[in-house]
């Protein structure tokens, strides 16, 4: 494998809005191949081994921030993970001076998930180090839209489709504050999907059918129907300094999925779910449950697939030597066939 085909076309992974279709392919593909390690009885492989991945997270998370770090060391990165509340943030330095101090110890990838809408674009201008958005405040969420889009493809058969064309998806939910829905819309429509954005009008961004590219439904059954893909949207309270909405339990009775709603879908449709799941606020236990209907839990496997998908691509333009060293090693195989 060489460099030129390895490599993204671009140094850092800001959003979706940047990925061609020919990218996004690109991505899911090499996620498809290297998945398998993580099945192995030992699961590494030295194909970043050398490269130095830093996670820089100043929002709280559980599994982006353990993909990522899994990600990196099942491929021999070394990994390092940065706690904002222990760092000189707490003492008053700027985002930038903890950026350049930590671009001087020379990383190759710093993954960084932040409150502030576009801070990730502000910090790729200013840094030669590759920066991976784990999630910029309501704006977008690349690697989630790219675990995101593999599940649907590896269940594309069940949907009685070969790709992405004219695939009607619907996201439900709480639209306003998710950088999921953002990237999901962005990524899905640039594969050739139909895009619905469903939810209460307070919950709803404005323009978003012009922002976005979707049609906006502010009835759950109408924005249902013969929908293929069901992404239900995590209703997101911390971020809402106000009334959005009258309560949980009127939240629920009107936009919660539940077998009944979901009947208003494509028979067999997919329905999925970012996580953390609000279980009886925006889904029922009996269909996050559903092994049959649900894939939440495939979307979190594919999700450390992704990442070290995505930490290999921006690595790899700088590996090749090493890598191919390596893979000629008799008992050190790179992943890829």
């Amino acid at each position: 494998m060489t460099a030129k085909r390895s490599a993204l076309k671009r140094k850092h992974l800001l959003g979706m809005a940047e990925l061609s279709r020919e990218d996004i392919t690109q991505i899911l593909e090499t996620a498809a191949s290297i998945r398998e390690i993580n099945y192995r009885d030992i699961k590494k492989v030295p194909t970043l081994r050398g490269k130095t991945v830093i996670n820089l997270f100043f929002e709280n998370s559980t599994r982006t921030r353990t993909s990522f770090e899994l990600a990196g060391k099942r491929m021999s990165a070394d990994v390092i993970n940065i706690s904002v509340a222990s760092s000189s943030v707490a003492k008053g330095e700027t985002l930038i001076d903890t950026m350049i101090t930590l671009q001087a110890m020379n990383p190759d990838v710093v993954v960084v998930r932040h409150a502030e809408p576009g801070v990730h674009a502000f910090l790729a201008r200013h840094m030669d180090t590759a920066v991976v958005n784990a999630g910029d405040g309501g704006h977008e969420h690349p690697t989630q839209s790219l675990l995101d889009m593999l599940t649907i493809e590896d269940n594309l058969h069940r949907l009685n489709r070969k790709n992405f064309e004219g695939l009607v998806v619907a996201i439900c939910g709480d639209v306003l504050h998710s950088r999921v829905a953002r990237s999901n819309a962005i990524g899905l429509r640039t594969m050739g999907a139909q895009v619905r954005l469903v939810g209460p009008p307070t919950l709803m961004p404005r323009f978003a059918e012009e922002a976005l590219g979707a049609r906006v439904f502010h009835d759950l059954d109408q924005g249902l129907a013969d929908a293929q893909v069901v992404m239900v949207l995590r209703l997101q309270l911390e971020r809402m300094h106000t009334a959005f909405i009258p309560s949980i339990r009127e939240y629920f009775k009107f936009w919660g999925l539940n077998r009944r709603r979901l009947a208003h879908a494509a028979p067999g449709a997919l329905v999925m779910h970012p996580g953390p799941v609000n279980r009886g606020v925006e889904i029922s236990s009996e269909l996050t449950d559903d092994p049959e209907r649900t894939v939440i839990l495939d979307q979190v496997a594919n999700g450390l697939a992704i990442r070290m998908a995505v930490l290999y691509r921006l690595c790899s333009g700088r590996v090749t030597v090493e890598k191919e060293s390596v893979a000629s090693a008799p008992d050190e195989k790179g992943p890829f066939p």
